[in-house]
């Protein structure tokens, strides 16, 4: 009688679920990759979807075609809903059927992150984040369909608050994004309008700490805040936001009115460590041991955003590099288990360094020692984020893409594809049986 092969099932398919389902492709193990979703997402470059520069075909990859030719591999769409260590299964909700148990002899968490709002989640209604490619088109739809308003608003005095723009969080995402609407708004959008200028738009872009780029070595947050005010974006470091609604943001008792707030503040993890009764920190990261297990329990790992671990005294980041390490880790560990062979030694991040676009032809780079701002930065950016798409089409594309943009100014994703219906047609259907 044949014994079946260990099934290491991964609960994720962003940056760590990935690298974990590929690194076991030669391992003696049947694989079960499941994701809420059909596709891989390539988180980093959300802001590009939302900005008109590439469309969300370009930055995503199905699951299936991925993995296709890793013969162990089985991919299964659906959303975890629990976990039962002592049966060793996971439940998870399909596409017709709800809490499905699949059961598991090793396991690896890694469900990501979402939009944290610091305990004022009634912001989100009005401050959309950016964490899914649903996210970067409805942000899309927003920003573009402000412009399309304000051209057919027929009262000047209005046109200045439905053109402001306010993005709240200074950390890479806001950065980019802000920088990103900048350059979006001064070369694409500005001669294709004739009852506005779109010139005049107000980017505001606002955070409660004292610099831009907390991450980032002090000298590289003022190149970038300073890159960001010859763009015209509004800077206003030190303040906090107070309140959210329809009409605009509070910040600082001050009220700034608005058509467009986007929220590029905080993370807070998946509800893991919930459905795992695990150990967790104040953020609700799960706590794992040197080895990305948790206690008790060494054939579960938890790695990437969900997962909290201390490296020197400092805590790890939630970026794609740890993620990805964390996930082959977690891989090697397993493969090594099922074939006899020693355990790696604790998990350790080799950091690669961390970058931020700014605007059209400036980044700025850190690592380690080594600090570098304006074009030298964009080329390694670029470089790393086209090598780290998920398929060689995929990079061909976007380098293509990036290409013909910085020779043109011409943005090929610029569409409102939202569902629309007429106020006259909303109005006329209510009351209708």
């Amino acid at each position: 009688m044949t014994q079946s092969k260990p099934v290491v099932l991964i609960v994720g398919g962003g940056f760590a679920g990935l690298a974990a389902a590929k690194s076991l492709k030669n391992a003696p193990v049947d694989v079960v990759l499941i994701d809420r979703t059909n596709h891989h997402l390539f988180q980093p470059l959300l802001y590009q979807v939302a900005t008109s520069v590439l469309s969300p075909g370009q930055i995503a990859s199905p699951l299936r075609a991925i993995l296709a030719k890793q013969r162990n591999a089985t991919v299964l769409m659906g959303e975890v809903t629990g976990v039962d260590k002592e049966k060793k299964l996971v439940f998870a909700d399909g596409v017709d059927r709800v809490r499905v148990p699949i059961p598991y002899d090793y396991l690896i968490v890694a469900t990501g992150a979402t939009h944290s709002y610091f305990g004022h989640n009634e912001f989100e209604e009005h401050a959309p984040g950016l964490k899914n490619l649903a996210d970067a088109v409805a942000v899309r739809n927003k920003v573009l369909r402000a412009f399309e308003q304000a051209e057919a608003e027929e009262d000047p005095k209005l046109h200045q608050d439905l053109l402001t723009f306010v993005l709240v969080g200074g950390g890479p995402a806001g950065v980019e994004m802000a920088g990103a609407i900048a350059v979006m708004i001064r070369n694409s959008l500005r001669t294709e309008f004739r009852r506005i200028d779109p010139t005049s738009a107000r980017i505001v872009l606002v955070d409660r700490s004292d610099r831009l780029l907390k991450v980032f070595h002090e000298h590289l947050s003022a190149a970038a805040k300073a890159r960001l005010d010859r763009l015209g974006v509004e800077v206003r470091l030190g303040q906090g936001v107070d309140e959210i609604d329809g009409g605009g943001v509070v910040v600082q008792g001050q009220r700034i009115t608005a058509k467009t707030i986007i929220w590029t503040a905080g993370v807070a993890p998946s509800p893991a460590g919930h459905w795992l009764d695990a150990k967790m920190d104040r953020s609700g990261r799960v706590l794992i041991e040197k080895d990305l297990t948790i206690p008790g329990n060494p054939e579960v790992f938890v790695v990437g955003d969900t997962a909290a671990l201390d490296q020197d005294g400092k805590p790890l980041g939630g970026v794609a590099q740890v993620a990805m390490q964390q996930g082959r880790y977690a891989a090697t560990t397993i493969h090594n288990r099922v074939t006899g062979k020693q355990a790696p030694g604790p998990f350790r991040y080799f950091d690669k360094g961390m970058m931020a676009v700014v605007g059209q032809g400036f980044a700025v780079l850190e690592s380690g020692k080594v600090r570098v701002k304006g074009l030298p930065a964009l080329m390694a950016w670029a470089v790393v984020h086209v090598l780290s798409l998920a398929q060689p089409g995929l990079r061909i594309s976007v380098f293509l893409e990036w290409m013909w943009l910085y020779f043109t100014n011409q943005r090929g994703s610029r569409l409102i594809v939202d569902h629309y219906a007429s106020p006259a047609k909303r109005t006329a259907s209510i009351g209708r049986v």
